[in-house]
């Protein structure tokens, strides 16, 4: 090692500095490698998950119909664009006059709202959550075809939403990540009870993707003007939907796109807070600082991204949802980015001419009401430290072009 640093000191500048950049390439390199062997690759759904199951009007056993997709529609449309760019470039103003950069159309929405319920094993607890939805939902929204209550949005919605107000309606979609028990036979009956004949549609995933994987998974498949994705153990009260969108509607752009999360911040010096654990508090302070430091200024000013209670406009969906790779806990962080780095959305004026542009998707964090539930699948310890560790990998695959916004 003396010998290495007498001749460092004896060797020209000239030499040292080609020495140092070879250091650095060697360093990039081998970063780039280990992160494209642990970042994570979502797999490709099977056929039998691209199918869900309803109840039936007619037969006492469920139906099993074809999963309508817009996202396979839009990805087979973006790559078409894609090759086109690639055989003839297009002039950066028109890209500039109006069209935003990394999406293109997404069929209208056929419901006014699509709740996206993740379940693993939750036989237990999917019920009371399944029916403060659904009483809600009636209450609020109606179901396709009856007459149209009030929806739960903000006064502004008429003025600042460019989505057809032809669609209504909801629908539910409980996507069951592998569960070894009868959780979906749990929720096909609680369909027949309440007659959510092709309302509340059940898809089995044939293998464990974990929470973010499910709910990408239901994103892709959501007919809604606005989706909604919940936990699945009720621990969110379901009635505060009415706030994410009034929130969301504060935040919408031009094209009106928008996200609004829930948030237990407020509820820090609770009594649902206190009563925790010091050893958790502690995990979370920890969390959230590293969330801190490694993520742009819009999403660590964010107080609570953990939340299982988050609605996105359907405008939003095609510039998170196509770029999605997280499929653990992680998830929710990764959809907030991609919030924050989606391109500029035109600003149009009142004579409809473009004015300028906003960046990004913009996050409304709405306090919610929340009480913890027992029965978490999460394993305290292990599944913060894995969090972490995913947070940092996410961050660097990002940043080193590793993910990437284009498709092909």
């Amino acid at each position: 090692m003396a010998d290495l640093l007498t001749w460092l000191v004896q060797t020209s500048w000239s030499v040292r500095a080609v020495l140092l950049v070879l250091l650095v390439a060697v360093c990039h390199y081998s970063l780039l490698l280990v992160l494209h062997c642990t970042a994570p690759k979502p797999r490709a759904p099977l056929p039998s998950e691209k199918t869900y199951l309803t109840s039936s009007a007619t037969s006492k056993e469920p139906r099993r119909a074809t999963l309508g997709c817009w996202y396979d529609r839009w990805l087979a449309e973006r790559q078409d664009s894609e090759s086109r760019i690639h055989e003839r470039p297009v002039d950066p103003k028109v890209v500039s006059a109006g069209a935003i950069a990394d999406s293109g159309p997404i069929e209208p929405a056929e419901v006014r709202v699509s709740v996206i319920f993740p379940a693993y094993n939750e036989e237990d607890r999917v019920l009371p959550t399944l029916e403060e939805a659904v009483t809600y939902l009636d209450e609020t929204v109606g179901r396709p075809g009856a007459n149209k209550p009030k929806t739960p949005a903000s006064s502004r919605r008429q003025k600042r939403s460019t989505t057809s107000d032809a669609a209504s309606g909801y629908e539910i979609i409980v996507v069951d990540d592998g569960s070894k028990d009868t959780t979906v036979n749990v929720c096909l009956a609680f369909a027949k009870k309440h007659d959510l004949h092709d309302i509340l549609r059940i898809v089995k995933l044939e293998k464990n993707r974990g929470k973010g994987g499910a709910v990408t998974h239901g994103m892709r498949h959501a007919r809604g003007e606005y989706v909604l994705f919940a936990d699945a153990d009720g621990a969110s009260r379901f009635s505060d939907l009415g706030r994410l969108i009034e929130g969301c509607e504060e935040v919408v752009d031009g094209a009106h796109r928008g996200v609004a999360i829930g948030s237990r911040a407020h509820l820090v010096g609770s009594e649902a807070v206190v009563k925790r654990s010091a050893l958790r508090n502690l995990l979370m302070r920890s969390f959230h600082l590293v969330l801190t430091i490694l993520t742009p200024p819009a999403t660590s000013r964010l107080r609570d991204t953990q939340c299982g209670f988050k609605l996105f406009t359907r405008a939003a969906l095609p510039h998170i949802v196509p770029y999605m790779h997280a499929e653990g806990w992680i998830f929710d962080i990764e959809m907030l980015l991609l919030a924050e780095s989606a391109p500029p959305a035109p600003v149009m004026g009142s004579d409809g001419v473009v004015i300028g542009s906003s960046p990004g998707i913009h996050v409304a964090e709405v306090p919610i009401d929340w009480h913890e539930v027992p029965g978490s699948k999460m394993s305290l310890v292990s599944d913060s430290l894995r969090m972490a560790i995913g947070l940092a990998v996410l961050r660097a695959s990002w940043m080193m072009g590793v993910y990437r916004r284009r498709l092909t």
